[in-house]
C-alpha cells in the first residue's frame, strides 16, 4: 500500500532524514521506533504532507505522492492522528466530524452524518455517542472520535503518534482491539510508540530509526523488549533501576482542603496530603482530571480558593513562584516546549532561568556570561546534555536534551520539594531511564517529590504511596505493597467509587 524511497530532509545542517525506506501493506500494523530526535516525527510529516522532502519518492495505493498537503494526503486516503487532538470540546461528537470536511451533501447532513458514526463506530467497536459533546468525553473516547474522522473520510492508512500516551490501562487495551479490527478489515496502520510492550502485542513488523535512518527492521515474533530497545539505542539498554527502600523522613510539605474554583467551574474539590523528606507521591490519573490544576496551585501558577500549603514550616499559599522556589520548591511541568523552556533562547540561558539574578551569574546589576557558559559546560556533562555548545537554542535540541536541560536546573539547585508532572512523557527508553535515575537520586538525598503521571507502569516502579485523580479529586494515598492495580486502573478510567473528595 506505501513504498516510501530513499526519503531526505534536511533542516540547516540538521540531516533529519537520511534516505529512508519505508513499506507498509494493506492489512498491516508496523511499528516505527527510535530514539527523540531519530527522524519519525519528519518522516511522517513527509507523508502526511506537513513539510516537503528535500528527496526521495513516495507511492500510496500505486500512485505517486509528491508536492502534496495534508488535503491532498487525506483525499488519497492517509490519515494522522496527532498526540494532541483537533477537536472543539463545546461542539458534538457530530460536529466535529462535520468540521473541515469536504462538502459533499451528506457531510453538511447532521442526521446522515450521525448515523455513519454509528455505522462505524458498530463495525470498529468504537462505542461512541454522535450527540455526545467532547468537552464531556473522556481523553480514551476523543481518541475514538479521531478515529472515526479519519475512516469516514475514507482512510486506508493510519498514522497513530503515541496514541496510548495518556491513556489508563482499560483504554489502551480497548484501543489495540479497535486496531486489530482496522487492521482485520484491510486498513494498514503506522504505530508509532516508547512502549515496547504494546508494539509487541499488536504490531506485525517494526522499522527502527535511529539517527534519521534506518538502523533495522524485524518481525515482531519473537522479539523482546531488551531486543527492540537494543536496536533503538544502538547498545545495550542499562538494567532496570533499583529502587532503594529507605525511611522517609519529616514532614516537608502538607495540604490542607485545598480547592480551586475558576469562572464557576469547581477544578480542584478539596485536597489533603502531606508530603515526607525522601519520599515520592505518585499520582495517577488520565490527563485533563485537575493534574494541571494541582500541580500549578502548588507551584505558584494558580492560587487555591480555598485551603492551604504549607512549606516546611512556611505558609505559602498566596506566595509567588519566586518565593517558593527561594524555599526550596521545583516544578518539572507537562509542556516542556511552552512552559519549562524558552526555546529560542540558549542553553546556558534556559538553565540560568531561576538564579540569573543571583551571584555569580550576576555581578554589580550585569550578567556574567563567562559564567553563564561555565554552568551550562557543567551541567550539561552532569546530566548528559547533548548540544553542540553553550549557546545553542534549546529548539534545535531533541525532547530528551531538552528535558534534560529543565532536569539539571531543577534537580541541580537540590530542592527540598519538587513536583514533576509527566517529566518522560514523549521521551524514548533511554532518556526515560535517565530522568528515572535522576528523580531517584534526589528521593536518596532526602528530597521529597510529587510525581504525576499516565503511566500505571512509572507511577509503580516510583512511588512510595499511591493516589488517583479523577475528575478534580484525589484518592486517599496508599503503600505501594497494598496497591490493588485492578483497582487503580478502574478509577483512571473514571471509576470514582474509590475516590474521596479529601485524601488525608
Amino acid at each position: 500500500m506505501l513504498e516510501m524511497r530513499g526519503i531526505k530532509k534536511a533542516y540547516g545542517t540538521v540531516q533529519a532524514n537520511r534516505g529512508i525506506d519505508l513499506d507498509v501493506a494493506a492489512g498491516q500494523i508496523v511499528g516505527l521506533l527510535g530514539e527523540n530526535g531519530s527522524g519519525k516525527s519528519t518522516l511522517m510529516k513527509l507523508l502526511f504532507g506537513v513539510v516537503s522532502a528535500d528527496a526521495g519518492t513516495i507511492r500510496f495505493k500505486d500512485k505517486p505522492l509528491s508536492g502534496h498537503g495534508p488535503a491532498q494526503a487525506k483525499a488519497a486516503g492517509l490519515g494522522m492522528i496527532h498526540q494532541h487532538f483537533t477537536l472543539v470540546e463545546a461542539m458534538s461528537v457530530t460536529e466535529n466530524v462535520m468540521l473541515g470536511a469536504p462538502g459533499s451533501s451528506p457531510w453538511l447532513s447532521p442526521r446522515e452524518t450521525a448515523s455513519r458514526i454509528r455505522q462505524e463506530s458498530a463495525t470498529y467497536g468504537l462505542d461512541i455517542d454522535p450527540d455526545a459533546m467532547i468537552g464531556d468525553l473522556p481523553h480514551g473516547r476523543r481518541q475514538r472520535v479521531e478515529i472515526v474522522k479519519a475512516i469516514l473520510r475514507g482512510a486506508d492508512l493510519l498514522i497513530l503518534d503515541e496514541p496510548t500516551s495518556n491513556l489508563s490501562p482499560p483504554e489502551v487495551e480497548g484501543l489495540l482491539g479497535i486496531m486489530a479490527r482496522l487492521r482485520d478489515q484491510g486498513r494498514a496502520i503506522v504505530f508509532i510508540s516508547h512502549k515496547l510492550d504494546e508494539v509487541i502485542a499488536i504490531c506485525s513488523e517494526v522499522v527502527v530509526l535511529r539517527d534519521g535512518a534506518v538502523a533495522g527492521t524485524c518481525r515482531v515474533e519473537g522479539a523482546t523488549r531488551a531486543g527492540l530497545a537494543r536496536m533503538m539505542v544502538g547498545r545495550d539498554m542499562p538494567p532496570p533501576i533499583a529502587r532503594e527502600a529507605t525511611a522517609a523522613g519529616r514532614n516537608v510539605l502538607h495540604v490542607g482542603q485545598m480547592a480551586l474554583t475558576e469562572r464557576g467551574v469547581e477544578r480542584l474539590a478539596p485536597i489533603s496530603f502531606s508530603l515526607r523528606a525522601g519520599e515520592i507521591l505518585a499520582i495517577a490519573g488520565i490527563d485533563g482530571n485537575g493534574q494541571t490544576e494541582l500541580a500549578e496551585c502548588l507551584a505558584g501558577l494558580r492560587l487555591p480558593t480555598a485551603g492551604g500549603i504549607d512549606l516546611d514550616g512556611h505558609d505559602i499559599t498566596l506566595a509567588s513562584v519566586g518565593e517558593r522556589t527561594e524555599l526550596g520548591m521545583a516544578y518539572i511541568p507537562v509542556d516542556r516546549a511552552t512552559m519549562s523552556l524558552v526555546t529560542g533562547m540558549s542553553v546556558s540561558d534556559n538553565l540560568a532561568l531561576r538564579d540569573f539574578d543571583k551571584p555569580p551569574l550576576s555581578r554589580g546589576g550585569y550578567l556574567a556570561r563567562s559564567y553563564f557558559a561555565e554552568r551550562a559546560r557543567e551541567m550539561s556533562q552532569r546530566f548528559a546534555i547533548k548540544a553542540s555548545g553553550p549557546d545553542i537554542a534549546a529548539r534545535t535540541l531533541s525532547g530528551g536534551n531538552q528535558q534534560k536541560i529543565v532536569l539539571a536546573r531543577e534537580i541541580g539547585r537540590h530542592p527540598a520539594v519538587m513536583i514533576a508532572h509527566q517529566p518522560v512523557w514523549g521521551l524514548d527508553p533511554g532518556a526515560t531511564h535517565f530522568v528515572i535515575e535522576q528523580i531517584l537520586a534526589l528521593r536518596a538525598a532526602g528530597g521529597a517529590i510529587i510525581y504525576i503521571s499516565s503511566s500505571l507502569e512509572e507511577v509503580m516502579t516510583l512511588g512510595d504511596r499511591i493516589a488517583v485523580m479523577q475528575g478534580g479529586r484525589l484518592s486517599i494515598p496508599i503503600d505501594r505493597d497494598t496497591v490493588d492495580l485492578t483497582q487503580i486502573g478502574l478509577m483512571m478510567a473514571g471509576d470514582d467509587s474509590l475516590i474521596h473528595g479529601a485524601a488525608a
